[in-house]
């Protein structure tokens, strides 16, 4: 999959539903790397995040200038040479696509848990615009990676420690 004339380093996208702990491996993940890291929450156009936070799950068409906007970002730092950890749901394959069409070769660590456990993890949150009556129409949207993907599952019932490790660990194999 590497393609060794393309100098830019591998991009890493920590993807999951809410409450998988997205934003906080991602984080630790870069640390370790020595990488950027960046949320793709921060990417949201306005009417998105009030439209999650009235409990109203976004449609594709929200998604799409969404997702533009993280691939170009992406695109951006990866050219540039930046190793880059982006948290970002990236629920459906064709996001992920969309992501892969603007930024190159990805790697997808998914974030996976029990709907309880998630659903405990979104209720414990303070000051986050997510309500946790969204996470069904998250689960639903869901769609896990594809063998053709380059990326791996994680089960987030370990420590968010344990966890960061185990991306580091699997990131370029």
């Amino acid at each position: 999959m590497d393609d060794p004339d393309d100098p830019r380093p591998l991009g890493l996208v920590v993807m999951g539903v809410a409450g998988s702990g997205k934003s906080t491996v991602a984080e630790s993940v870069a640390a370790r790397a020595g990488a950027v890291y960046l949320d793709a929450d921060a990417f949201h156009p306005a009417s998105n995040t009030a439209k999650m936070a009235a409990g109203i799950p976004l449609t594709d068409e929200d998604r799409w200038p969404w997702l533009a906007a993280v691939g170009d970002e992406l695109a951006r730092r990866l050219t540039a040479g930046q190793e880059t950890v982006m948290a970002c749901s990236a629920l459906k394959r064709s996001y992920r696509d969309a992501l892969r069409d603007r930024a190159g070769d990805l790697c997808f660590a998914h974030l996976h848990g029990s709907s309880e456990l998630l659903a405990a993890r979104m209720a414990a949150r303070e000051d986050h615009f997510m309500p946790v009556t969204l996470l069904q129409s998250q689960l639903a949207t869901l769609e896990p990676l594809e063998a053709d993907e380059r990326g791996f599952v994680v089960d987030i019932a370990q420590s968010p420690d344990d966890i960061a490790d185990e991306v580091v660990a699997r990131w370029r194999t």
